[in-house]
């Protein structure tokens, strides 16, 4: 027999031997060995044996063996992956943790070689990357060799698959596990620019991760791996080009999760300051010092030269733009949600930032006589505090900025949000003092993509309308529209939330357009909400903090206000904003009565906050000597209103001439039940047929006063009705009448 064929014989006999008599088959191969030492089968056979039976040491030391001594063998290399596979895995089951325990028998030299040689066998970018990482982690002084090469590879592979979105699997390989492995090596000596471009492709990744929106199976978007490629028996999942969803790292969900990121962010700018000798700096603590630092580093910025000043510009520009994205994220996740991931369902809708409204009811000037109407300012201010007048109003909102007010209690991180809206508005600020940082922020800023950032654009939307600039922020409310139509499928969100964000959109349009003065095409986007809404079925209560808003001093119209986007909150908000715009008109010198009785029928809102500008309106009617509106009845049911016109008829009150019932041929030709007052409520049931048909314009003959007094009889019996459910048709029914109202 050949030596071949006695080799075959001997691993043969041993094989059928393990099952029945283990030490039998282990002594026919140790035989084996001795007689044939340069075989590879026998002592492949004698390694399988150790390992099928779990004893580590001893196949430790054979594995040793057959790879110093028949390294080139292919099946060497396949358990070789099997192993490798085993310490990237996650898994903690018996086969793996055995698997690890073999390895870690090896010597570190040989373990160091086994690493780089199981690298060069791999053909996928990011495999081959995960076994170097490997290496690197358990040879540090690897480092140095292979550590800027193996970023620039996962680098250059995220460049190749042309990935569109920084929060991919190369990436996320670099920054959270190579990155720090290379700036924490002491005996590394790259160059400053090598530095910044690693922080900048940090921070990218940082910023993408955290700030990235809602997708349909709440895992990140992007691809990895072309189809699933598996490994000595380990299955890694991967996605080709179409779009699929993947776990990030291309190996398990557990690793795709980045533990505070705005940390680690920090940490690495620690360390590049350290390395760069940036001036002033000792290692931030948090982003509040690095705001601080780069701010008192500004002051300087004028009388540097050339060089010193780019380096100085590098500093404050990072700095402040890492400040500012963190800062507008952390107000944009409290006042939008839905605009990212892991937001629960349970969290509030969008809040809108707005002009503050509080005033709208006593910025006007009380210039009546002592006398006239005493009777009812004493019923309608008894128990309560004098409604400030308008002098009593002067110097507030002079020389101090903008306040931004929210109902505390339904806004319980109030206080947090505000200091971050603050903040980001100073590191904006900071950023475009200066030329110099101008240019590098617009050049961070196209590298990042941040147009496309949906999230950063409403947040700087927000902080154009702080800043008073309205024409502006409605170009850029234009351009919200645009892009949150392009945005992803999987991170657009559900309907009703996209019916918030709609809301919110056209209501700070609405709210520009007045500041703006412009008040037909903010009574436009007004009834357009509107329109949309429905209304609460029961009128909400007031919060103490609400209730105390009459007996404390309103303030200039300079202040903000966050609301939430609600039905509740929303349309008492469109109903001030309509107020506001019809209150201007209404009062202006010549008459107009169409005007002054939108303002009447929304002044009964939020009452009786209004009761001041009501009776200023009460005055003026008085001053012309008649009024006309004949949707008095159909949308006034607050009693206080309803108990003042039925004075202004009486000899008392002056005989005020007032038409307020619809026109009888009107009501013959269109007898809708949308007019809220029947026909025969209006009528004198055994009155003569001429009478009957009268047409109420001079308020003379008895018919027409008994109409009155029976449609204010009537009147006063729906003063139960849900006064916003009455506001609501008011908006709706009268919407063309209302717009063509305004100028």
């Amino acid at each position: 027999m050949s030596a071949q064929g006695d080799c075959e014989f001997l691993v043969k006999r041993a094989r059928e031997l393990v099952s029945e008599d283990p030490w039998a088959a282990k002594a026919w191969l140790i035989t084996a060995r001795t007689l044939y030492p340069s075989d590879f089968n026998i002592q492949y056979e004698m390694y399988i044996i150790e390992r099928n039976a779990e004893r580590t040491s001893s196949a430790g030391r054979l594995l040793y063996d057959i790879f110093i001594s028949f390294p080139e063998q292919p099946v060497v290399w396949r358990e070789i992956t099997v192993i490798t596979a085993a310490l990237r895995s996650d898994s903690q089951d018996k086969q793996t943790q055995f698997l690890r325990g073999l390895f870690e028998t090896l010597p570190g030299s040989v373990q160091c070689q086994m690493l780089l040689k199981a690298t060069e066998q791999c053909f996928n970018t990011l495999e081959k990357a995960e076994m170097l990482l490997l290496l690197l982690k358990r040879f540090p002084e690897s480092v140095v060799q292979h550590g800027v090469s193996l970023g620039e590879s996962l680098l250059e592979a995220e460049n190749v698959e042309n990935l569109d979105t920084p929060v991919n699997c190369f990436r996320k390989l670099f920054v959270c596990d190579v990155l720090p492995l290379i700036m924490n090596n002491l005996d590394m000596r790259l160059p400053a620019s090598l530095l910044y471009k690693y922080m900048h492709k940090a921070a990218e990744f940082y910023i993408s991760y955290v700030t990235r929106g809602p997708s349909a199976d709440g895992q990140i978007q992007g691809t990895s791996l072309t189809g699933s490629q598996e490994v000595g028996g380990l299955k890694s999942p991967g996605v080709g080009r179409g779009g699929q969803r993947f776990v990030i790292d291309g190996l398990s969900e557990k690793s795709s999760v980045v533990c505070e990121p705005w940390e680690r962010l920090l940490d690495i700018v620690a360390v590049v300051g350290a390395r760069c000798d940036w001036q002033g700096d000792k290692g931030s603590r948090n982003y509040t010092e690095l705001l601080q630092r780069v701010r008192e580093l500004f002051r300087y910025l004028p009388s540097l030269e050339a060089e010193p000043m780019s380096r100085c510009c590098g500093q404050i520009v990072i700095c402040s733009a890492l400040v500012l994205f963190r800062s507008a994220y952390l107000y944009m996740s409290a006042v939008q949600p839905s605009l990212f991931q892991g937001h629960s369902a349970l969290d509030s809708g969008p809040w809108i930032l707005l002009e503050d409204l509080s005033s709208v009811y006593s910025e006007v000037e009380l210039e009546r006589s002592a006398g006239k109407h005493a009777h009812k300012k004493r019923k309608l201010t008894d128990g309560r505090e004098k409604t400030m007048s308008s002098d009593d109003e002067e110097g507030l909102g002079k020389g101090r900025g903008r306040h931004i007010l929210v109902n505390k209690s339904d806004f319980p991180g109030w206080a947090e949000t505000l200091e971050s809206f603050r903040t980001a508005r100073e590191s904006w600020d900071l950023l475009h003092s200066h030329d110099a940082l101008e240019t590098e922020f617009n050049k961070l800023c196209t590298a990042w993509k941040t147009e496309s950032w949906l999230w950063f654009r409403i947040f700087l939307t927000d902080m154009i309308i702080y800043q008073g600039q309205y024409r502006k922020a409605l170009s850029s409310l234009a351009q919200l529209a645009q892009l949150a139509s392009f945005q992803p499928v999987q991170t657009q969100i559900s309907a009703a939330a996209s019916n918030l964000e709609n809301h919110r959109a056209l209501i700070q349009q609405a709210s520009c357009h007045y500041a703006l003065g412009e008040y037909r095409l903010a009574c436009e986007k007004l009834l357009e909400v509107v329109g949309n809404l429905v209304p609460p079925t029961q009128e909400p209560i007031k919060s103490t903090e609400e209730a105390g808003r009459a007996r404390t001093k309103p303030r200039k119209g300079n202040d903000l206000r966050l609301l939430p986007c609600t039905s509740k909150a929303i349309l008492p908000f469109c109903l001030q904003l309509m107020l506001a715009c019809f209150k201007l008109r209404a009062f202006t010198d010549g008459r107009d009565d169409l005007a002054l009785g939108h303002v009447v029928v929304l002044l009964q809102h939020d009452w009786p906050q209004g009761e001041t500008l009501f009776l200023k309106a009460v005055d003026k009617i008085c001053q012309q000597g008649c009024f006309q509106y004949e949707n008095f009845f159909n949308y006034v049911t607050n009693i206080d209103m309803l108990e003042e016109f039925a004075y202004l008829r009486t000899t008392e009150g002056g005989r005020v001439q007032l038409e307020l019932l619809p026109n009888q041929g009107m009501l013959i030709k269109n007898p809708s039940p949308t007019l809220g007052v029947e026909l025969n409520t209006l009528l004198l049931p055994g009155a003569q047929k001429a009478d009957r048909h009268h047409t109420v314009t001079r308020g003379i003959t008895k018919g027409v006063k008994e109409d009155f007094r029976l449609a204010m009889e009537r009147q006063v019996s729906r003063c139960g009705e849900n006064l916003l459910t009455v506001l609501h048709r008011f908006c709706i029914n009268e919407k063309v009448i209302l717009i063509q109202s305004l100028p």
